[in-house]
């Protein structure tokens, strides 16, 4: 926890030298629509639209690795459901001992 309040707080610090050191106004043309904005500003909205794509591509792998994890769990229920269902209904001895069975020869 103190670990990441440190790193989180020197990254601030360098986001505000960055912003500070960045202030030239600079305009960016995508087809007809233009944005004059300073040039810290452009950066870390790019970098804020990456990040949002990089989650919308994610989304779909993490939901189906839930999906299956959440499948894999139901099975382990279930198994361990039937294995002590099993084992009520049957006495099994314990580990490292011996059952004699006694045979009557006629």
């Amino acid at each position: 926890m103190l670990f990441s309040l440190i790193v989180g707080i020197i990254l601030g610090a360098i986001m505000v030298v960055f912003a500070l050191q960045n202030v030239a106004l600079v305009t960016v043309t995508f087809f007809t629509w233009q944005a004059t904005a300073p040039l810290s500003v452009i950066i870390l909205g790019t970098l804020l639209c990456g990040i949002a794509l990089a989650l919308l591509v994610l989304i779909p792998s993490v939901i189906r690795d839930e999906m299956y994890v959440r499948a894999i769990k139901k099975q382990k229920r279930e198994t361990e459901n039937e294995l002590a269902r099993v084992r009520t209904t049957q006495t099994i001895p314990p580990p490292g001992t011996t059952v004699q069975t006694t045979t009557t020869t006629a």
